[in-house]
């Protein structure tokens, strides 16, 4: 089985999958927890790793959220009387009234649902989405030059 371990405790780690694109990509302006609807392949296959979340993106449609762009490698074990389909539409399971919330930041304020980390929570898979803003090329930028600096500036105090 290929879980991470965590580096300190040396117990598997609950994450399955980061999106560290969104980050650097979108302002995360609030985050929020949402279950998924999963087949039982699919299910194998998160155990194992074998999942990106990179291209996906959340979007919802009659009152319901959904995810799209999400691949999930079937394993080479997989039932043959299954047709696995690694980039299907899967159902984000969320109450009614942060469902409506979500509409009301995309619909009114203009925002992004983006896909933030695919992780387990007492057995179940979870998802963080998060409610984003777009960043232009220089605020890009701007990024890249402070990382590069606290780099630079960490290998100056290491070394004298």
């Amino acid at each position: 089985m290929a879980t991470k371990k965590n580096k300190k405790t040396g117990k598997p780690s609950s994450t399955i999958a980061l999106n560290k694109k969104a980050k650097f990509d979108f302002f995360i302006e609030d985050r929020l927890e949402a279950g998924i609807s999963l087949e039982g392949w699919e299910v194998k296959s998160l155990r194992e790793g074998k999942v990106q979340i990179a291209e996906s993106y959340v979007f919802i449609k009659d009152g319901e959220a959904f995810i799209s762009g999400m691949i999930v490698t079937p394993l080479a074990t997989a039932a043959a009387y299954t047709q696995p389909e690694p980039s299907r539409i899967r159902k984000l399971l969320l109450h009614r009234s942060e469902i409506d919330k979500l509409i009301g930041a995309v619909d009114r304020k203009g925002y992004t649902l983006v896909a933030l980390a695919l992780y387990w929570k007492r057995g179940k898979v979870k998802m963080e989405i998060g409610t984003a803003k777009g960043k232009k090329d220089f605020d890009k930028r701007a990024v890249k030059k402070d990382r590069d600096w606290q780099r630079e500036k960490a290998r100056i105090l290491k070394h004298g």
